[in-house]
């Protein structure tokens, strides 16, 4: 009985391939706008995946988000690396500065300062020169998205040995670095913390973070609880801190209204396409569903046979629509477009494929199982 299922739903290839198509479609639109979205939170929390040595990041109590700098008095730094169970606590200066290129054009940059000795903080992965290059007189890194477009000259990118001038301060490009893309697309300097306090203007206080790793054995959510109590500075996880950046991102932006509204839009035209195709298919072929009932199938196999249908259409429908939005996402690589297509997503975007051919099967079920099976013999 599911074989002749199977052979009734292709049978009608007009109407197989139009719930084919418009579940494709509603799978890729679902896909492409999720994965969209997960890429632009996973921009937000970038610097924060990039700086991995650390497993606990130490703030004043009130920043909200990892842009959100409240500086802290340098003794804050003596204050955490006193807290028991700290095996070290690194000071970091994240801010913005103004970079002078050799034509003349300005340019806004994220200014990181790592530490001098340990240079913990660094960028991930260097693509020219070595991290210990950094100590070198006037050094600074570069990320290579921000070299080859923004900080170029007259589309030339900028290289190591190449100048530009941090705040009327002349700085060397002694290395460049891959690093995650951000929010606002602003190229990254990276420089040492005693360095980045000289290049930007005077202020009484430029610890923006410490960064901490706490000592084996001890629970990193447990030392965070104990460096809030004892120093009163708020301390995260870097997970934590992650979470604390997209959620204020989806709070008090419109990303999260705008990318929903373009995702409920792609289930409804799912549910809106798939569920009038698949209700005419039934409509069509209630002579068969009433010779299986005068034959004897009950209401049960019936179901059965209808949910069958649905299943093999939402896999098929998923599958293409998330092959398209992979695919899709191959060809956004290495630009300005962020996307990020997580397992996750995979799944998410196969259960409402299923959701909405249950909510489809829904009205042919009904029409099936309060069908009369004296229809087989009206002419």
């Amino acid at each position: 009985m599911f074989l002749y299922a199977i052979k009734m739903m292709m049978g009608d290839r007009a109407k197989y391939i139009g719930i084919i198509i418009g579940l494709s479609f509603a799978s890729f639109i679902i896909s492409q706008q999720a994965a969209i979205f997960v890429g632009i939170m996973k921009r937000t929390f970038g610097y924060i995946s990039d700086t991995s040595q650390a497993n606990i990041w130490v703030m004043d109590p009130t920043v909200q988000y990892i842009d959100d700098i409240k500086p802290m008095k340098d003794t804050a730094l003596f204050l955490v690396r006193g807290v028991d169970g700290v095996d070290w606590a690194m000071p970091l200066y994240k801010g913005l500065i103004q970079a002078r290129l050799v034509n003349g054009t300005f340019q806004t940059c994220i200014f990181i300062g790592i530490d001098d000795a340990t240079l913990i903080g660094g960028p991930p992965r260097m693509l020219e020169g070595k991290i210990e290059d950094l100590r070198a007189p006037c050094a600074v890194f570069v990320n290579k998205n921000g070299a080859d477009t923004k900080l170029s000259s007259q589309g030339i990118p900028l290289r190591v040995g190449d100048t530009m001038e941090l705040n009327d301060n002349r700085a060397y490009v002694k290395g460049i670095c891959d690093t995650s893309r951000t929010f606002q697309s602003q190229p990254v300097v990276y420089t040492t913390y005693d360095r980045a306090v000289l290049f930007t203007p005077k202020q009484r206080d430029l610890l923006s973070f410490i960064l901490v790793k706490n000592k084996k054995g001890v629970d990193s959510e447990q030392l965070c609880r104990r460096i809030k109590a004892d120093t009163g500075f708020a301390a995260y996880t870097s997970r934590g801190f992650q979470w604390l950046t997209v959620l204020y991102y989806m709070n008090n932006t419109g990303i999260l209204i705008n990318f929903g509204v373009a995702i409920i839009l792609g289930f409804i035209i799912g549910v809106a396409i798939a569920g009038q195709t698949f209700f005419n298919f039934t409509q069509d072929n209630l002579p068969y569903f009433g010779t299986f009932k005068a034959m004897g199938a009950d209401n049960h196999l019936l179901v059965k046979m209808i949910l069958l249908q649905a299943l093999v259409v939402s896999l098929i429908g998923w599958g293409i629509g998330i092959g398209a939005a992979a695919l899709f996402g191959y060809s956004a690589q290495n630009t300005e477009l962020s996307f990020s297509l997580p397992f996750s997503l995979y799944l998410l975007s196969g259960v409402s494929m299923l959701l909405i051919c249950l909510l489809a099967a829904f009205f042919s079920i009904r029409k099936v199982v309060t069908l009369d099976p004296a229809i087989v013999f009206k002419s």
